[in-house]
Protein backbone atom coordinates (compact mmCIF):
# COMPACT_ATOMS: atom_id res chain seq x y z
CA UNK A 1 0.00 0.00 0.00
CA UNK A 2 1.08 3.55 -0.62
CA UNK A 3 0.59 5.81 1.87
CA UNK A 4 -0.58 9.47 1.87
CA UNK A 5 2.98 10.79 2.81
CA UNK A 6 4.59 8.67 0.18
CA UNK A 7 2.08 9.75 -2.48
CA UNK A 8 2.78 13.21 -1.75
CA UNK A 9 6.53 13.13 -1.54
CA UNK A 10 6.01 11.49 -5.13
CA UNK A 11 3.98 14.27 -6.51
CA UNK A 12 6.58 16.69 -5.43
CA UNK A 13 9.25 14.50 -7.12
CA UNK A 14 7.34 14.39 -10.35
CA UNK A 15 6.74 18.51 -10.36
CA UNK A 16 10.60 19.16 -9.38
CA UNK A 17 11.31 16.75 -12.41
CA UNK A 18 9.37 18.52 -14.67
CA UNK A 19 10.56 21.87 -13.57
CA UNK A 20 14.17 21.08 -14.27
CA UNK A 21 13.00 19.60 -17.93
CA UNK A 22 10.37 22.01 -18.93
CA UNK A 23 12.64 24.00 -21.55
CA UNK A 24 13.97 20.71 -22.87
CA UNK A 25 9.36 19.80 -23.22
CA UNK A 26 9.46 23.27 -24.50
CA UNK A 27 11.87 22.54 -26.97
CA UNK A 28 9.59 19.84 -28.39
CA UNK A 29 6.88 21.99 -29.56
CA UNK A 30 6.43 21.90 -33.86
CA UNK A 31 4.84 24.61 -34.24
CA UNK A 32 7.42 27.51 -35.08
CA UNK A 33 5.66 30.42 -33.78
CA UNK A 34 6.72 32.13 -30.58
CA UNK A 35 4.93 29.78 -28.76
CA UNK A 36 7.24 26.58 -27.01
CA UNK A 37 4.87 26.11 -23.51
CA UNK A 38 4.05 22.98 -22.92
CA UNK A 39 6.88 22.67 -20.82
CA UNK A 40 6.62 25.59 -18.85
CA UNK A 41 2.39 25.40 -18.32
CA UNK A 42 2.67 21.83 -16.99
CA UNK A 43 5.55 22.48 -14.98
CA UNK A 44 3.64 25.55 -13.65
CA UNK A 45 0.11 23.92 -13.12
CA UNK A 46 1.89 21.05 -11.05
CA UNK A 47 3.90 23.67 -8.97
CA UNK A 48 0.26 24.66 -7.87
CA UNK A 49 0.00 20.93 -6.04
CA UNK A 50 3.32 20.99 -5.03
CA UNK A 51 2.79 24.32 -3.06
CA UNK A 52 -0.34 22.94 -1.60
CA UNK A 53 1.31 19.33 -0.84
CA UNK A 54 3.89 21.15 1.11
CA UNK A 55 1.58 23.31 3.22
CA UNK A 56 -0.79 20.04 4.08
CA UNK A 57 -0.32 18.13 7.26
CA UNK A 58 -2.80 15.40 6.92
CA UNK A 59 -1.02 11.92 5.64
CA UNK A 60 -4.61 10.58 4.83
CA UNK A 61 -4.00 9.62 0.69
CA UNK A 62 -7.43 10.81 -0.64
CA UNK A 63 -6.68 13.81 1.19
CA UNK A 64 -3.35 14.23 -0.59
CA UNK A 65 -4.70 13.33 -4.03
CA UNK A 66 -7.99 16.13 -3.24
CA UNK A 67 -5.58 18.68 -2.30
CA UNK A 68 -3.41 18.50 -5.24
CA UNK A 69 -6.32 17.66 -7.84
CA UNK A 70 -7.83 21.15 -5.91
CA UNK A 71 -4.89 23.05 -6.53
CA UNK A 72 -3.80 21.86 -9.86
CA UNK A 73 -7.55 23.13 -11.31
CA UNK A 74 -6.91 26.54 -9.78
CA UNK A 75 -3.13 26.44 -11.38
CA UNK A 76 -3.69 24.87 -15.16
CA UNK A 77 -2.30 26.74 -17.51
CA UNK A 78 -2.68 25.71 -21.06
CA UNK A 79 -4.32 22.66 -22.92
CA UNK A 80 -1.29 20.77 -21.08
CA UNK A 81 -2.22 21.42 -17.65
CA UNK A 82 -5.63 21.50 -18.01
CA UNK A 83 -5.26 17.50 -19.13
CA UNK A 84 -2.92 17.36 -16.32
CA UNK A 85 -5.18 18.97 -13.81
CA UNK A 86 -8.31 16.37 -15.12
CA UNK A 87 -5.55 13.42 -14.80
CA UNK A 88 -5.09 14.32 -10.99
CA UNK A 89 -8.60 14.85 -10.95
CA UNK A 90 -9.50 11.04 -11.19
CA UNK A 91 -6.64 10.05 -8.63
CA UNK A 92 -8.86 12.45 -6.45
CA UNK A 93 -11.79 10.40 -7.40
CA UNK A 94 -10.59 7.22 -7.43
CA UNK A 95 -8.54 7.50 -4.02
CA UNK A 96 -11.67 9.53 -2.11
CA UNK A 97 -12.03 8.08 1.57
CA UNK A 98 -8.60 5.58 0.93
CA UNK A 99 -6.15 6.15 4.15
CA UNK A 100 -4.00 4.62 1.96
CA UNK A 101 -3.53 3.41 -1.85
CA UNK A 102 -3.70 -0.43 -3.20
CA UNK A 103 -1.88 -1.17 -6.78
CA UNK A 104 -6.19 -1.53 -7.70
CA UNK A 105 -6.11 2.10 -6.59
CA UNK A 106 -3.69 3.51 -8.72
CA UNK A 107 -4.58 1.77 -12.04
CA UNK A 108 -8.71 2.70 -11.35
CA UNK A 109 -7.67 6.36 -10.31
CA UNK A 110 -5.55 7.21 -13.38
CA UNK A 111 -8.60 5.52 -15.70
CA UNK A 112 -10.72 7.68 -14.05
CA UNK A 113 -8.74 10.78 -15.04
CA UNK A 114 -7.99 9.33 -18.43
CA UNK A 115 -11.64 9.33 -18.96
CA UNK A 116 -12.25 12.92 -17.89
CA UNK A 117 -9.60 14.11 -19.65
CA UNK A 118 -11.06 12.24 -23.28
CA UNK A 119 -14.47 14.09 -22.04
CA UNK A 120 -12.65 17.72 -21.87
CA UNK A 121 -11.95 17.53 -24.98
CA UNK A 122 -14.03 18.36 -28.17
CA UNK A 123 -12.17 16.35 -30.40
CA UNK A 124 -9.53 14.47 -29.05
CA UNK A 125 -6.51 13.63 -31.09
CA UNK A 126 -4.24 10.41 -31.29
CA UNK A 127 -0.65 10.74 -31.06
CA UNK A 128 -0.93 13.37 -28.30
CA UNK A 129 -0.56 13.39 -24.08
CA UNK A 130 -3.75 11.61 -24.01
CA UNK A 131 -2.78 9.00 -26.07
CA UNK A 132 -0.02 8.55 -23.49
CA UNK A 133 -2.38 8.97 -20.61
CA UNK A 134 -4.93 6.27 -22.06
CA UNK A 135 -1.77 3.35 -23.30
CA UNK A 136 -0.42 3.94 -19.57
CA UNK A 137 -3.74 3.33 -17.57
CA UNK A 138 -4.91 0.52 -20.18
CA UNK A 139 -1.37 -0.96 -19.20
CA UNK A 140 -1.63 -0.28 -15.36
CA UNK A 141 -5.16 -1.97 -15.06
CA UNK A 142 -3.86 -4.99 -16.63
CA UNK A 143 -1.04 -5.23 -14.43
CA UNK A 144 -3.28 -4.37 -11.59
CA UNK A 145 -5.19 -7.45 -12.03
CA UNK A 146 -2.10 -9.62 -11.92
CA UNK A 147 -0.32 -8.31 -9.19
CA UNK A 148 -1.22 -6.77 -5.59
CA UNK A 149 2.20 -4.15 -5.98
CA UNK A 150 1.06 -0.65 -6.24
CA UNK A 151 5.32 -0.15 -7.27
CA UNK A 152 5.13 -2.70 -9.58
CA UNK A 153 1.91 -1.08 -11.06
CA UNK A 154 3.20 2.57 -10.87
CA UNK A 155 5.88 1.15 -12.51
CA UNK A 156 4.29 -0.32 -15.46
CA UNK A 157 2.20 3.08 -15.95
CA UNK A 158 5.81 4.90 -16.71
CA UNK A 159 6.83 2.12 -18.92
CA UNK A 160 4.22 2.13 -21.22
CA UNK A 161 3.79 5.86 -20.86
CA UNK A 162 7.36 5.73 -22.49
CA UNK A 163 6.56 3.55 -24.94
CA UNK A 164 3.45 5.29 -25.75
CA UNK A 165 5.20 8.70 -25.81
CA UNK A 166 8.04 6.76 -28.52
CA UNK A 167 5.09 6.23 -30.97
CA UNK A 168 3.53 9.69 -31.05
CA UNK A 169 5.55 9.94 -34.01
CA UNK A 170 3.76 7.38 -36.06
CA UNK A 171 0.63 8.72 -35.02
CA UNK A 172 1.00 12.37 -35.86
CA UNK A 173 2.70 12.91 -39.24
CA UNK A 174 4.01 16.44 -38.18
CA UNK A 175 5.93 15.07 -35.17
CA UNK A 176 7.62 12.53 -36.93
CA UNK A 177 8.91 15.01 -39.71
CA UNK A 178 10.29 17.13 -36.85
CA UNK A 179 11.79 14.24 -35.83
CA UNK A 180 10.41 14.44 -32.47
CA UNK A 181 7.72 13.15 -29.94
CA UNK A 182 4.82 15.06 -28.40
CA UNK A 183 6.02 17.88 -25.91
CA UNK A 184 2.73 17.23 -23.85
CA UNK A 185 3.10 13.54 -23.59
CA UNK A 186 6.96 13.96 -22.67
CA UNK A 187 5.45 16.49 -19.62
CA UNK A 188 3.39 13.62 -18.67
CA UNK A 189 6.50 10.92 -18.84
CA UNK A 190 8.80 12.94 -17.00
CA UNK A 191 5.55 13.53 -14.10
CA UNK A 192 5.61 10.09 -13.96
CA UNK A 193 9.51 9.14 -13.45
CA UNK A 194 9.87 11.90 -10.69
CA UNK A 195 7.51 10.15 -9.07
CA UNK A 196 8.45 6.07 -9.69
CA UNK A 197 11.82 8.17 -7.97
CA UNK A 198 9.88 8.11 -4.84
CA UNK A 199 8.10 4.81 -4.52
CA UNK A 200 10.41 2.43 -6.49
CA UNK A 201 13.33 3.88 -5.24
CA UNK A 202 13.00 6.53 -2.25
CA UNK A 203 14.79 9.05 -4.07
CA UNK A 204 12.95 12.29 -3.81
CA UNK A 205 14.49 14.19 -7.00
CA UNK A 206 14.70 18.08 -5.51
CA UNK A 207 14.42 21.26 -8.25
CA UNK A 208 17.13 22.65 -9.24
CA UNK A 209 18.66 25.66 -7.91
CA UNK A 210 17.72 28.51 -9.97
CA UNK A 211 20.05 30.01 -12.22
CA UNK A 212 20.88 33.38 -12.37
CA UNK A 213 19.30 34.69 -15.24
CA UNK A 214 20.36 36.87 -17.84
CA UNK A 215 17.72 40.14 -17.81
CA UNK A 216 16.68 40.91 -21.22
CA UNK A 217 15.84 44.44 -21.60
CA UNK A 218 12.79 44.68 -23.88
CA UNK A 219 11.94 48.42 -22.72
CA UNK A 220 13.38 51.70 -20.76
CA UNK A 221 10.77 50.76 -18.61
CA UNK A 222 12.05 47.36 -17.55
CA UNK A 223 15.21 48.66 -17.64
CA UNK A 224 14.72 51.39 -15.05
CA UNK A 225 12.45 50.74 -12.39
CA UNK A 226 13.44 53.15 -10.01
CA UNK A 227 14.19 56.50 -10.37
CA UNK A 228 14.94 58.14 -14.22
CA UNK A 229 17.69 60.07 -14.26
CA UNK A 230 17.43 61.31 -17.71
CA UNK A 231 14.18 61.24 -19.99
CA UNK A 232 14.73 60.34 -23.36
CA UNK A 233 16.48 56.77 -24.87
CA UNK A 234 18.29 57.88 -27.57
CA UNK A 235 19.32 55.17 -30.36
CA UNK A 236 20.88 55.91 -33.80
CA UNK A 237 23.36 54.74 -36.28
CA UNK A 238 26.20 57.01 -37.87
CA UNK A 239 27.37 56.22 -41.27
CA UNK A 240 30.81 57.25 -41.21
CA UNK A 241 32.01 59.45 -43.58
CA UNK A 242 35.61 59.56 -45.35
CA UNK A 243 38.33 60.54 -42.30
CA UNK A 244 35.61 60.82 -39.59
CA UNK A 245 36.86 61.65 -36.27
CA UNK A 246 37.40 58.68 -33.66
CA UNK A 247 34.25 57.12 -31.98
CA UNK A 248 35.82 57.77 -28.78
CA UNK A 249 35.04 61.56 -28.79
CA UNK A 250 31.58 60.91 -29.59
CA UNK A 251 31.62 58.74 -26.34
CA UNK A 252 33.46 61.53 -24.69
CA UNK A 253 30.75 63.90 -25.83
CA UNK A 254 27.50 61.89 -24.78
CA UNK A 255 29.04 61.09 -21.46
CA UNK A 256 28.96 65.42 -20.71
CA UNK A 257 24.91 65.07 -21.43
CA UNK A 258 23.96 61.31 -20.53
CA UNK A 259 24.59 58.29 -19.02
CA UNK A 260 23.89 54.56 -20.08
CA UNK A 261 26.53 54.97 -23.03
CA UNK A 262 27.12 52.62 -25.42
CA UNK A 263 29.08 53.50 -28.66
CA UNK A 264 29.79 50.33 -30.70
CA UNK A 265 32.81 50.90 -33.20
CA UNK A 266 33.50 49.26 -36.56
CA UNK A 267 34.80 50.38 -39.61
CA UNK A 268 31.89 51.43 -41.74
CA UNK A 269 29.46 52.22 -38.97
CA UNK A 270 28.82 53.95 -35.39
CA UNK A 271 25.83 52.10 -33.20
CA UNK A 272 25.08 54.92 -30.38
CA UNK A 273 22.94 54.21 -27.45
CA UNK A 274 22.23 57.26 -24.30
CA UNK A 275 19.82 58.13 -22.16
CA UNK A 276 19.78 62.06 -22.22
CA UNK A 277 17.82 64.89 -22.00
CA UNK A 278 18.81 66.59 -24.93
CA UNK A 279 18.25 63.98 -28.01
CA UNK A 280 18.73 67.07 -30.20
CA UNK A 281 22.20 67.47 -29.01
CA UNK A 282 22.95 64.14 -29.37
CA UNK A 283 21.75 63.46 -32.71
CA UNK A 284 23.42 66.91 -34.04
CA UNK A 285 26.85 65.74 -32.63
CA UNK A 286 26.40 62.36 -34.24
CA UNK A 287 26.04 64.03 -37.52
CA UNK A 288 29.68 65.41 -37.06
CA UNK A 289 30.71 61.71 -38.08
CA UNK A 290 28.64 60.85 -40.91
CA UNK A 291 24.93 60.14 -41.90
CA UNK A 292 22.46 59.31 -39.54
CA UNK A 293 19.93 56.13 -39.54
CA UNK A 294 17.66 54.12 -37.64
CA UNK A 295 16.93 56.87 -35.23
CA UNK A 296 14.75 56.03 -32.47
CA UNK A 297 14.08 58.20 -29.29
CA UNK A 298 11.42 57.47 -26.60
CA UNK A 299 10.53 58.94 -23.14
CA UNK A 300 11.51 57.11 -20.79
CA UNK A 301 9.29 58.24 -18.08
CA UNK A 302 6.39 58.45 -20.47
CA UNK A 303 6.62 54.81 -20.84
CA UNK A 304 7.20 53.54 -17.36
CA UNK A 305 3.86 55.90 -16.49
CA UNK A 306 1.78 53.95 -19.16
CA UNK A 307 3.61 50.60 -17.74
CA UNK A 308 2.50 51.67 -14.33
CA UNK A 309 -1.09 52.10 -15.14
CA UNK A 310 -1.66 48.91 -16.64
CA UNK A 311 0.19 46.87 -13.40
CA UNK A 312 -2.13 48.95 -11.56
CA UNK A 313 -5.39 48.15 -13.91
CA UNK A 314 -4.43 44.80 -13.34
CA UNK A 315 -4.35 44.57 -9.49
CA UNK A 316 -8.04 46.26 -8.96
CA UNK A 317 -9.14 44.07 -11.16
CA UNK A 318 -9.07 40.80 -9.89
CA UNK A 319 -11.10 41.69 -6.11
CA UNK A 320 -13.71 39.78 -4.86
CA UNK A 321 -16.99 41.71 -5.58
CA UNK A 322 -20.52 39.84 -4.68
CA UNK A 323 -23.25 39.46 -7.48
CA UNK A 324 -24.91 42.89 -7.91
CA UNK A 325 -28.77 41.34 -8.83
CA UNK A 326 -29.59 44.50 -11.17
CA UNK A 327 -26.20 43.77 -12.81
CA UNK A 328 -27.82 41.46 -15.93
CA UNK A 329 -24.07 41.10 -17.88
CA UNK A 330 -20.81 41.39 -17.26
CA UNK A 331 -17.56 40.54 -19.68
CA UNK A 332 -13.84 39.38 -19.07
CA UNK A 333 -11.28 39.19 -21.68
CA UNK A 334 -7.67 37.91 -22.10
CA UNK A 335 -5.33 39.66 -24.08
CA UNK A 336 -1.75 41.40 -23.12
CA UNK A 337 -0.85 45.00 -24.36
CA UNK A 338 -1.89 48.68 -22.63
CA UNK A 339 -3.31 49.58 -25.98
CA UNK A 340 -5.71 45.79 -26.45
CA UNK A 341 -6.92 46.28 -22.28
CA UNK A 342 -8.30 50.04 -23.51
CA UNK A 343 -10.03 48.58 -26.49
CA UNK A 344 -11.56 45.78 -24.50
CA UNK A 345 -12.42 48.11 -21.89
CA UNK A 346 -13.95 51.02 -24.47
CA UNK A 347 -16.10 47.88 -26.08
CA UNK A 348 -17.85 47.75 -22.09
CA UNK A 349 -15.27 44.61 -20.95
CA UNK A 350 -14.95 45.06 -17.26
CA UNK A 351 -12.07 42.61 -16.62
CA UNK A 352 -9.36 42.31 -18.84
CA UNK A 353 -6.25 39.53 -17.74
CA UNK A 354 -3.27 39.99 -19.08
CA UNK A 355 -2.16 37.65 -21.16
CA UNK A 356 -1.78 35.60 -24.42
CA UNK A 357 0.80 33.48 -26.58
CA UNK A 358 3.37 32.72 -24.39
CA UNK A 359 1.83 33.82 -21.46
CA UNK A 360 -0.86 31.56 -20.89
CA UNK A 361 -3.36 32.76 -17.52
CA UNK A 362 -4.23 29.98 -14.63
CA UNK A 363 -7.74 29.08 -14.31
CA UNK A 364 -7.61 30.61 -10.77
CA UNK A 365 -6.62 34.37 -13.02
CA UNK A 366 -9.70 33.61 -14.63
CA UNK A 367 -11.73 33.42 -11.97
CA UNK A 368 -10.53 35.80 -9.71
CA UNK A 369 -11.19 38.18 -13.19
CA UNK A 370 -14.71 36.79 -13.28
CA UNK A 371 -15.46 37.18 -9.44
CA UNK A 372 -14.20 40.71 -9.32
CA UNK A 373 -17.36 41.54 -12.07
CA UNK A 374 -20.77 41.87 -10.02
CA UNK A 375 -22.79 40.24 -12.89
CA UNK A 376 -24.96 37.61 -13.14
CA UNK A 377 -23.95 36.45 -16.05
CA UNK A 378 -20.24 36.75 -17.14
CA UNK A 379 -19.17 36.04 -20.81
CA UNK A 380 -15.32 35.01 -20.34
CA UNK A 381 -13.20 35.87 -24.07
CA UNK A 382 -10.19 33.67 -23.99
CA UNK A 383 -8.95 35.43 -27.57
CA UNK A 384 -6.36 32.35 -28.05
CA UNK A 385 -7.21 28.56 -28.58
CA UNK A 386 -4.57 27.57 -25.25
CA UNK A 387 -6.66 29.08 -23.30
CA UNK A 388 -10.18 28.00 -23.55
CA UNK A 389 -9.92 25.01 -21.66
CA UNK A 390 -8.53 26.80 -18.37
CA UNK A 391 -11.31 29.18 -19.08
CA UNK A 392 -13.89 26.65 -19.04
CA UNK A 393 -12.40 24.94 -15.95
CA UNK A 394 -13.82 27.96 -13.79
CA UNK A 395 -16.96 27.99 -14.96
CA UNK A 396 -16.96 25.09 -12.17
CA UNK A 397 -15.46 26.87 -9.82
CA UNK A 398 -17.44 30.21 -10.06
CA UNK A 399 -20.27 31.61 -7.96
CA UNK A 400 -21.87 33.13 -10.62
CA UNK A 401 -22.62 32.32 -14.14
CA UNK A 402 -20.11 32.23 -16.74
CA UNK A 403 -20.44 31.71 -20.20
CA UNK A 404 -17.04 30.97 -22.43
CA UNK A 405 -17.20 31.61 -25.60
CA UNK A 406 -14.58 30.05 -28.46
CA UNK A 407 -13.28 32.82 -29.14
CA UNK A 408 -9.29 32.48 -30.67
CA UNK A 409 -8.09 35.63 -31.47
CA UNK A 410 -8.37 39.15 -30.83
CA UNK A 411 -10.20 39.78 -33.54
CA UNK A 412 -12.81 37.29 -32.70
CA UNK A 413 -13.15 38.52 -29.54
CA UNK A 414 -13.81 42.24 -30.83
CA UNK A 415 -16.73 41.21 -32.93
CA UNK A 416 -18.48 38.90 -30.42
CA UNK A 417 -17.98 42.03 -27.97
CA UNK A 418 -20.27 44.02 -31.04
CA UNK A 419 -22.34 41.74 -31.02
CA UNK A 420 -23.66 41.78 -27.74
CA UNK A 421 -26.93 43.25 -27.07
CA UNK A 422 -27.98 44.20 -23.34
CA UNK A 423 -31.67 44.45 -24.25
CA UNK A 424 -31.27 40.70 -25.27
CA UNK A 425 -31.63 37.42 -23.63
CA UNK A 426 -28.99 34.91 -22.39
CA UNK A 427 -29.35 32.74 -24.83
CA UNK A 428 -29.70 34.87 -27.72
CA UNK A 429 -27.08 37.01 -27.28
CA UNK A 430 -24.91 33.65 -26.51
CA UNK A 431 -25.84 32.39 -29.94
CA UNK A 432 -25.28 35.72 -31.64
CA UNK A 433 -21.72 36.57 -30.35
CA UNK A 434 -20.57 33.02 -31.05
CA UNK A 435 -22.38 33.28 -34.66
CA UNK A 436 -19.92 36.68 -35.11
CA UNK A 437 -17.00 34.92 -34.93
CA UNK A 438 -17.30 33.37 -38.56
CA UNK A 439 -17.79 36.93 -39.80
CA UNK A 440 -14.52 37.69 -39.38
CA UNK A 441 -11.57 36.90 -41.07
CA UNK A 442 -8.17 37.32 -38.57
CA UNK A 443 -4.27 36.89 -38.91
CA UNK A 444 -1.22 37.87 -37.27
CA UNK A 445 1.92 38.62 -38.48
CA UNK A 446 4.62 37.30 -35.85
CA UNK A 447 8.44 35.20 -36.14
CA UNK A 448 9.67 31.90 -36.06
CA UNK A 449 10.94 30.66 -32.47
CA UNK A 450 13.19 28.16 -34.20
CA UNK A 451 14.35 26.85 -36.81
CA UNK A 452 11.07 24.49 -38.73
CA UNK A 453 9.97 22.38 -41.67
CA UNK A 454 6.32 22.83 -41.16
CA UNK A 455 3.40 22.46 -43.26
CA UNK A 456 5.48 22.42 -46.49
CA UNK A 457 7.63 25.11 -45.21
CA UNK A 458 11.51 25.35 -44.48
CA UNK A 459 11.30 28.29 -41.92
CA UNK A 460 14.54 29.36 -40.25
CA UNK A 461 14.48 30.97 -36.53
CA UNK A 462 13.79 34.91 -37.34
CA UNK A 463 11.81 34.68 -40.21
CA UNK A 464 8.11 36.20 -40.79
CA UNK A 465 5.14 34.41 -40.14
CA UNK A 466 1.98 35.05 -41.39
CA UNK A 467 -0.87 33.09 -40.25
CA UNK A 468 -4.04 33.32 -41.58
CA UNK A 469 -6.96 32.27 -39.17
CA UNK A 470 -4.90 30.19 -37.02
CA UNK A 471 -3.07 28.48 -39.87
CA UNK A 472 0.29 29.08 -41.30
CA UNK A 473 -0.07 30.46 -44.67
CA UNK A 474 3.59 31.84 -45.72
CA UNK A 475 6.92 32.93 -44.72
CA UNK A 476 8.39 35.91 -45.51
CA UNK A 477 11.50 38.20 -44.76
CA UNK A 478 9.93 41.37 -44.35
CA UNK A 479 7.08 42.42 -41.76
CA UNK A 480 5.80 44.84 -44.23
CA UNK A 481 5.38 43.19 -47.44
CA UNK A 482 3.81 40.30 -44.99
CA UNK A 483 1.40 42.52 -43.51
CA UNK A 484 0.54 42.87 -46.99
CA UNK A 485 0.56 40.05 -49.01
CA UNK A 486 -1.58 38.46 -45.44
CA UNK A 487 -4.57 41.21 -46.09
CA UNK A 488 -4.74 40.44 -50.03
CA UNK A 489 -5.44 36.78 -48.67
CA UNK A 490 -8.12 37.89 -46.18
CA UNK A 491 -10.01 40.48 -47.96
CA UNK A 492 -10.12 37.97 -51.01
CA UNK A 493 -12.51 35.83 -47.98
CA UNK A 494 -14.54 38.21 -46.29
CA UNK A 495 -18.01 39.86 -46.82
CA UNK A 496 -17.47 43.70 -45.73
CA UNK A 497 -14.71 46.23 -46.49
CA UNK A 498 -13.49 46.80 -42.87
CA UNK A 499 -10.06 46.79 -42.24
CA UNK A 500 -8.18 46.35 -38.78
CA UNK A 501 -4.94 46.59 -37.79
CA UNK A 502 -3.37 46.19 -34.10
CA UNK A 503 0.36 47.05 -34.15
CA UNK A 504 2.30 45.78 -31.70
CA UNK A 505 5.27 46.97 -29.32
CA UNK A 506 7.91 46.14 -31.85
CA UNK A 507 6.12 48.28 -34.15
CA UNK A 508 7.41 51.97 -34.00
CA UNK A 509 4.30 54.65 -34.52
CA UNK A 510 5.92 55.79 -37.70
CA UNK A 511 6.48 52.27 -39.49
CA UNK A 512 2.79 51.82 -38.18
CA UNK A 513 1.95 55.24 -40.48
CA UNK A 514 3.98 53.98 -43.43
CA UNK A 515 2.16 51.02 -42.80
CA UNK A 516 -1.37 52.56 -42.94
CA UNK A 517 -0.40 54.59 -46.25
CA UNK A 518 0.80 51.82 -47.76
CA UNK A 519 -2.33 49.92 -47.01
CA UNK A 520 -4.90 52.78 -48.00
CA UNK A 521 -3.24 52.83 -51.38
CA UNK A 522 -3.26 49.21 -51.94
CA UNK A 523 -7.03 48.80 -51.04
CA UNK A 524 -9.11 51.88 -51.74
CA UNK A 525 -12.53 50.28 -50.99
CA UNK A 526 -11.89 49.24 -47.47
CA UNK A 527 -11.66 51.34 -44.69
CA UNK A 528 -8.66 50.42 -43.12
CA UNK A 529 -8.43 51.64 -39.30
CA UNK A 530 -4.96 51.23 -37.17
CA UNK A 531 -5.20 50.87 -33.41
CA UNK A 532 -2.20 50.46 -31.32
CA UNK A 533 -2.14 47.57 -29.45
CA UNK A 534 1.25 47.21 -27.59
CA UNK A 535 1.54 43.27 -27.45
CA UNK A 536 4.23 41.10 -27.77
CA UNK A 537 4.81 38.96 -29.82
CA UNK A 538 2.66 39.65 -32.64
CA UNK A 539 3.69 42.70 -34.91
CA UNK A 540 0.66 42.61 -36.28
CA UNK A 541 -3.17 41.34 -35.50
CA UNK A 542 -5.20 41.60 -38.29
CA UNK A 543 -9.05 41.14 -39.02
CA UNK A 544 -11.37 42.00 -42.25
CA UNK A 545 -15.20 42.02 -42.06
Amino acid sequence: MISGKLLSQAIISGANHICNQKNAVDELNVFPVPDGDTGTNMSMTISAGKRALEQLEDDHAGKVAETCAAALLRGARGNSGVILSLLFRGFAKGLKGKEEASAYDLAEALSIGVENAYKAVMNPTEGTILTVARMASEKAMQEANQVNDPVLVFEAITKAAQEALDQTPEMLPVLKKAGVVDAGGKGLVVIFEGMLSVLKDGRMIDEDAPKRAQVKVESPVAEYEGEITFTYCTEFIVDKKKNAKDALKLRAYLETIGDCVVVVDDDAIIKVHVHTDHPGKALEEGLTFGALVNMKIENMREQHAQKQKEVERTKQNHEYVPVDPDMEYGFVAVAAGEGLHALFGDLGVNCVVSGGQTMNPSTEDILGAVQSVPAKTVFVLPNNKNIIMAAEQAVKLADRRVCVLQTRTIPQGLSAMLAFDPEASFEDNRVNMTKALDHVQSGQITFAARDSDYDGHDIKKGEILAMDNGKLSFVEKDVTKALLKLLRSLAKKADGNFMTVVYGIDVTDEQAEEAKALLESKFSDFEVNFISGGQPVYYYIVSVE
